[in-house]
């Protein structure tokens, strides 16, 4: 046996879950071989769209002339809100956003209209050639400017527990303050792509890269005017998504959709990259006040915090991120007396939705931000005061929104960090830099996570699966989860594998239908494996239990008694091979295939007070960081990453750590370089890689040094893994705080006037109080 029929061996001779198995479709990536929208082969009469923007913030829609792109080669149709045969505004909770625009336009980049056209470039060029009249009305631009025009996409919500002002007058110190948190973009590498083809007898087929395949279906349906069973929605999977294409995907589908209807044939539609930009919604901006009343050991005793979340022209998913945003204002902390007020404000930019962390992240910073500036009013180590204001177990361990913290690690995990990275030698060696660099500052700090996972909206906390095994002793599985690089199919086939005791290689996966699985939730939340992976397993343990009773029936022995593991099936009396099992169990008219559903346990909440139990655990995190900045010029660098990371019983530690790296990165590019930036009329100016700056490879440190908590879930989660999607991105918290300190050591000031992200001019206001 040479090495690699040796490695296989050993491989399929262990269980599948908790090894580093690579990606199911790691060969097709790295070949060119695995297909996306865009790579589907074009059925013959397919016709391309480009859609026409609005170049006004917001104005009344007065006229659409499309004469001349009409007479452009190659060019079909034109597609309008009149053309629009179902209801004319999108299937959304709010239904207030119109599918095209109707009698206003309110941002720059809303779809007017769709073109229609032999090839893509026929299409976008006529789009720039329709003439669109519109008369210019103000506009509201800033989110604090929407705040005292009490302009809304949804009422504001007020959290209060105890009694803040009460605590803040009787605290020995107080600080108040402001903040503003960007944005950011999604940029996932695949952009946003819909192919719709026209069936028999009004059906649909729907091809499109979406985090939420029965929503798309939903939305297509609905414009159309057809019922749901007339659409298909199929993802193989998506290059990228980072929850850019949660609803937002819904969009081109739908505009797809109507060209085809109009035209009769199929039609795709694929946004350029600057299109995309205008078009799509973003991360959440956020403002914030806040006062703040703490003693002499940096405990907080009273807090009142406005969290102000921009949310674009129209709702789509701000109200659940704000309300996550609410839910994460603590992160690790308890905070007795405290009131959060939210604002959910309407403003004419483009209309921003879910990105990872879905509002964690905004709720998370602004406390990380008033602990370091507690800890350097006071003089003491931030770390310390983060320390003195963490949940406790006995006591102290009840949320602002009334949840038990019942699986708290916080403190165990946070010592053996500090230890792992050396930080208090690390922090003295710092303070010894600055003191003799005039120049290069240092600045080091060491932020938690505490992480809650499930979804807000509790009925979507369900997932549905199929298991099939052929009579060769193949595996097939579907779910209604959706791949977009983060590996849930491969977890998901490797619990599958181990439930019905098969080699991982004997499992694969089918594309995700809605024809399949249907009315399956989005792939959000981290929740993707924690759903669908229990549910693949309950229909994989329907299968297996189907099979023990028949070898149980051969054997005259209890179902319990037979075992599988390693290809081969066990009884009292006998072992033979899983694949001579499944012929045999078909000839004897044995039920290969199973369904399996699942929904989570134990979660309630009132979306009305934002009280319950809304998570059914939290994941947990830590991260050390150690930054330079340069006092001339503002510029800075991240030079030493160490983490200790809770994914409990991880079910592939190798997709887990890049999920953590990914994370991680993604999260240093939202505080650090990746800035959006709208010109005074509502332009986004920074809408290409020219001008918007994620991270690359140059900017990860070299150190970067990433350890998993040696615990399984406390909870009964599938294989006893945690969610690992979202947690590590608010790792990068340590980034922005680290920063702070570098800032704060510079000019010898506590209190640090960076806002996020810490652009090198950022920086260099910082510095300069």
């Amino acid at each position: 046996m040479n090495a690699p029929e040796k490695f296989v061996a050993q491989a399929a001779a262990r269980p599948a879950t908790g090894q580093p198995r690579i990606h199911e479709s790691a060969r097709a990536h790295v070949a060119g071989a695995a297909t996306y929208v865009d790579d589907i082969p074009e059925v013959k009469g397919t016709l391309h769209a480009a859609p026409i923007l609005s170049k006004l913030a917001r104005g009344r829609l007065l006229a659409v002339d499309a004469t001349l792109a009409l007479e452009m080669e190659g060019v079909q149709d034109v597609i309008l809100a009149r053309d629009i045969p179902g209801d004319p505004f999108l299937s959304t909770f709010v239904h207030d956003e119109p599918v095209l625009a109707l009698d206003t336009v309110e941002f720059v980049g809303q779809v007017i209209g769709v073109v229609v056209a032999e090839t893509v470039m026929q299409a976008r060029r006529a789009a720039r050639q329709v003439q669109v009249d519109i008369e210019p009305l103000p506009a509201i631009l800033d989110v604090r400017e929407a705040v005292r025009q009490q302009s809304f996409v949804l009422p504001p919500v007020t959290v209060r527990r105890g009694e803040p002002e009460q605590g803040i007058a009787r605290a020995p110190h107080r600080l108040a303050g402001a903040l503003d948190v960007g944005g950011q973009e999604h940029f996932y590498l695949e952009g946003q792509v819909g192919y719709a083809l026209p069936l028999e007898q009004g059906q649909w087929w729907i091809h499109s890269s979406t985090q939420h395949p029965a929503e798309v279906q939903h939305w297509v349906a609905h414009a159309l005017g057809v019922p749901a069973n007339a659409v298909r929605v199929d993802c193989r999977r998506m290059g990228g998504g980072f929850g850019g294409k949660e609803t937002q995907a819904g969009h081109v589908a739908v505009w797809a959709a109507l060209a085809a209807h109009k035209t009769g044939r199929p039609v795709k539609m694929r946004l350029d990259r600057d299109d995309d930009f205008l078009v799509t919604g973003k991360r959440h901006p956020f403002a914030y006040d806040y006062e703040v009343g703490f003693d002499d050991a940096g405990r907080i005793l009273g807090l009142k915090l406005m969290l102000a979340a921009n949310c674009g022209w129209s709702a789509d998913l701000s109200g659940p991120v704000a309300d996550r945003a609410v839910f994460h204002v603590d992160n690790a902390y308890f905070l007795g007396d405290v009131e959060i007020v939210s604002y959910r404000c309407k403003t004419n930019v483009q209309s921003h939705t879910a990105f990872r962390g879905f509002g964690g992240p905004q709720g998370m910073i602004v406390t990380e931000a008033l602990l370091g500036e507690i800890a350097r009013v006071l003089g003491m180590d931030p770390l310390d005061v983060r320390k003195a204001n963490l949940y406790g177990i006995e006591d102290r361990n009840v949320t602002h929104y009334q949840m038990p913290v019942e699986d708290n690690i916080l403190a165990p995990l946070i010592a053996r960090l500090e230890h792992d990275a050396d930080y208090r030698h690390r922090r003295a060696a710092i303070a010894q830099w600055n003191a003799a660099s005039p120049v290069i500052k240092r600045g080091l700090a060491l932020t938690p996570v505490k992480f809650g996972i499930s979804f807000t909206a509790t009925f979507f906390n369900q997932a549905g699966a199929l298991v099939h095994v052929y009579t060769d002793g193949s595996v097939q599985v579907n779910h209604g989860g959706t791949e977009m690089g983060q590996g849930l199919h491969t977890k998901v086939c490797q619990l599958v594998a181990d439930e019905l005791g098969v080699p991982f290689e004997r499992v694969r996966i089918s594309s995700t239908d809605t024809g399949k699985v249907p009315n399956a939730s989005a792939t959000a939340a981290s929740s993707g494996t924690d759903l669908n992976g229990r549910a693949a397993q309950f229909a994989a343990r329907q299968i297996r239990q189907r099979l023990a009773e028949y070898v149980a029936g051969k054997q005259n022995c209890r179902p319990e008694q037979v075992l599988f593991a390693h290809g081969q099936v066990s009884g009292p009396d006998a072992v033979m091979g899983w694949e001579q099992l499944v012929d045999d169990a078909w000839h004897a008219r044995v039920q290969l295939w199973s369904d399996g559903f699942y929904r989570t346990p134990k979660i309630h909440y009132d979306r009305h007070t934002l009280t319950g139990r809304p998570f059914y655990y939290f994941a947990y995190g830590a991260a050390c960081t150690e930054v330079a900045i340069d006092t001339l010029t503002g510029e800075n660098r991240v030079l030493k990453v160490d983490i200790l990371h809770d994914v409990g019983h991880s079910i592939n530690p190798a997709i887990d750590i890049g999920q953590i790296e990914g994370g991680f990165v993604q999260g240093m590019g939202w505080l650090t370089t990746e800035q959006l930036v709208w010109d005074a009329k509502g332009q986004l100016a920074t809408h290409a890689p020219s001008t918007y700056k994620i991270p690359a490879t140059g900017d990860v440190p070299a150190h970067l040094r990433i350890a998993l908590w040696p615990e399984p879930n406390r909870e009964d989660n599938v294989g006893g893994s945690k969610a690992v999607g979202e947690p590590p991105f608010m790792l990068a918290i340590s980034v922005w705080e680290a920063l702070r300190d570098a800032v704060a050591a510079a000019n010898g000031q506590p209190r640090v006037a960076l806002d996020a992200p810490a652009t090198a001019e950022n920086v260099l206001k910082a510095l300069r109080g």
